[in-house]
């Protein structure tokens, strides 16, 4: 379990909080992190940089340090206990399932553990690291975009996705569009073909670890139906609570991992709890005994907060995502309307 996060941990200044909640949102609108750098530079002295070197300076301010990422990096504010009675009396008319949950608002850092602590498969969530690591070696110059990958026969695997078809004609595809269908439609050769790239199982087991995440392993390629890969839904609130300071991954990666999380097609567990017009960036997990979604949601007042849900469920039992899109609706409305407790000056 991750250590209590917010003892001690003084609350951020609502300023500041409301400055780090609009740099998040423009991730979201896509605008480059690069023009925003080279607006800020031209504004200042249009005359003294040339585009190379505002991409450097781009690039070397969107620069991530490995030692900063640490569990204590995330200053929980107060416990959403109202909250979490609501979970717990959905999930009560549910005997035969056990759900788990992890909710931060990342306006406030108020948050609900609901068991997300609790180890349990990963299933298609263990896609989620996989990216990371992924947009990290592009960061470093380990990987490229539109570097071409071919599918080998250890890669080919049944379940979600087309690109097992592709095995045996010579097809290759760009390490940006393997990533891209490994989150869109949870294809599992792609994945395979991302985990040797990266390095193997191990390598990115380690780098997992190195990020403070306490249940996320990989222990067999996927489709991975035994359930041997695992995870929590505090681990992966936590992982994407770093992309969203700016840890791990470049600014310019974040833009991109949001875009791609944000067309993920499968669209029926945290989206259906949501209004229409919120934004969703997430990766879904669905094998027999367990199902999850995990992601980012944008309100459309502006608020923002990080959620994942797991449910371990006998066989493929379907009351599992009904439980998934009430907890959701449920935290959404919540966290709609929830202002922070205000301590008045004695």
């Amino acid at each position: 379990m991750l250590k209590p996060l917010n003892e001690n941990k003084p609350r951020l200044p609502q300023p500041l909080v409301t400055v780090l909640a609009y740099v998040s949102r423009l991730a979201i609108l896509g605008i480059g992190v690069g023009t925003l750098t080279g607006t800020t530079l031209s504004v200042i002295n249009p005359q003294q940089y040339s585009l190379s070197e505002i991409n450097l300076l781009s690039n070397q301010s969107t620069a991530v340090s490995k030692e900063s990422i640490s569990p204590a990096s995330l200053p929980l504010g107060e416990e959403l206990l109202q909250l979490k009675q609501k979970i717990q009396t959905l999930t009560a008319k549910y005997p035969q399932l056990e759900a788990t949950a992890f909710l931060i608002d990342l306006d406030n850092y108020a948050y609900v553990n609901f068991n997300g602590d609790s180890p349990i498969a990963a299933a298609s969530t263990i896609k989620i690291p996989i990216l990371v690591a992924f947009l990290q070696d592009v960061d470093a110059g380990k990987i490229y975009l539109d570097e071409m990958l071919t599918m080998e026969k250890k890669h080919v695997a049944g379940g979600s996705g087309k690109m097992q078809y592709s095995y045996g004609s010579g097809q290759k595809f760009s390490a940006l569009e393997v990533a891209t269908q490994m989150i869109i439609v949870s294809d599992n050769s792609a994945t395979n073909m991302l985990i040797d790239r990266l390095g193997g199982a191990e390598a990115l087991n380690q780098r997992f670890r190195q990020w403070g995440l306490k249940s996320t392993a990989i222990h067999q390629n996927l489709p991975d139906l035994e359930g041997t890969n695992t995870t929590s839904a505090e681990d992966l609130v936590f992982l994407l609570s770093q992309i969203d300071q700016g840890k791990l991954v470049s600014l310019r990666s974040r833009d991109r991992l949001l875009n791609i999380m944000t067309a993920t097609k499968n669209n029926s567990l945290i989206p259906q709890g949501v209004e229409s017009k919120a934004i969703v960036a997430h990766k879904t997990g669905d094998i027999g005994s367990v199902l999850a979604d995990a992601g980012i949601v944008d309100i459309p007042n502006g608020k923002r907060y990080l959620v994942a849900i797991m449910v371990k469920r006998p066989h493929n039992d379907l009351q599992a995502r009904t439980i998934i899109q009430e907890i959701s609706r449920t935290a959404y409305q919540h966290l709609k309307w929830y202002e922070p407790r205000r301590v008045t000056n004695p």
